[in-house]
């Protein structure tokens, strides 16, 4: 696995891709490639800042499609050796672009090769473009690839319409984007035991708070144990309880089809595949119960038909 790692622990020279890349969609890996086409003599590069400016500037919270170690391997087969993640602060923010060019991409990074996407800005006040990147950067014999916004039949590629995919459970949709399947991870803790009491035992997952997860719903998913091995068919409903605790707060429950285990503890990844329905309060406990066969029955066929 590549290394994630601050800028002063960066294998220096650098050949650096420059930006937030979140999702990693075809217009980000552009961008990567033209650092691993042409390394230039340095270590191909993806950089980054942690967190995002927004975060720090304007107090907006921003979830992530891909949390840092998650890029890791996704990064790794395009050629990239290191991911580096600048912290950004308030003080980084008051850099201009010069002196963020001069100490960040030149002094620390030793940047041999640059490239970013068309739209990207940087420095004091978002003072710096691309032309500007470029005359920076050619003063110190540094070359830079800037890529065009890539397009579809939909409009210009992007993060944002991925996240809206999502929102919506269009999964198909947010696959096609990424270029993969979309998936998250979490730690099972202990919870009520209501389900295994309704006869649908779930594991109650503890996702990072930074992830972006898809719309409230109940969906039909692959489930991986720590990881690894045998995928396994689920069921998922992402969202509050609304018939057993309307009050309680949103919260992901996983129940694996006709597989059971102790799983507290564990670490399970999910692939939501398909969104059954929206979120849903019903009379009673017996009505929930049968309910949620019907939704283990369709996801068992979705999954089954998806599985070939």
């Amino acid at each position: 696995m590549i290394p994630l790692c601050a800028p002063q622990q960066a294998r220096t020279p650098t050949a650096l891709a420059l930006g937030s890349f979140d999702g990693l969609h075809a217009g980000h890996r552009r961008v990567i490639e033209a650092i691993t086409a042409n390394p230039a003599g340095g270590h191909p590069t993806v950089v980054s800042f942690w967190p995002h400016p927004r975060e720090v500037l304007h107090g907006e919270p921003r979830l992530r499609l891909d949390l840092p170690d998650e890029k890791l391997h996704l990064l790794e087969p395009l050629g990239v050796e290191q991911l580096v993640l600048v912290p950004f602060t308030k003080q980084l923010a008051q850099l201009s672009a010069a002196d963020f060019v001069d100490q960040v991409l030149l002094s620390t990074l030793q940047a041999r090769h640059i490239a970013v996407g068309a739209n990207f800005r940087f420095g004091r006040g978002r003072e710096g473009d691309t032309d500007t990147l470029a005359r920076l950067a050619s003063a110190a014999g540094v070359t830079v690839s800037v890529v065009p916004i890539l397009e579809d039949g939909d409009g210009r590629m992007s993060s944002s319409r991925i996240r809206a995919a999502l929102s919506a459970g269009e999964l198909q949709q947010a696959a096609t984007l990424l270029g993969r399947a979309y998936s998250f991870q979490g730690k099972v803790v202990r919870g009520r035991g209501l389900g295994r009491d309704l006869g649908w035992p779930t594991a109650n997952l503890q996702v990072d708070g930074r992830k972006f997860l898809p719309g409230l719903g109940v969906y039909a998913a692959w489930a991986w144990v720590d990881g690894q091995g045998t995928q396994l068919p689920a069921v998922m409903n992402l969202g509050p309880q609304p018939t057993i605790d309307p009050g309680s707060p949103s919260a992901v429950e996983v129940h694996l089809l006709d597989v059971e285990r102790e799983l507290v503890g564990r670490s399970i990844q999910v692939e939501p595949v398909r969104r059954l329905r929206g979120q849903q309060r019903f009379a009673g406990l017996e009505e929930l119960s049968n309910q949620i066969g019907r939704d283990a029955d369709a996801a068992r066929d979705t999954l089954r038909a998806q599985d070939g």
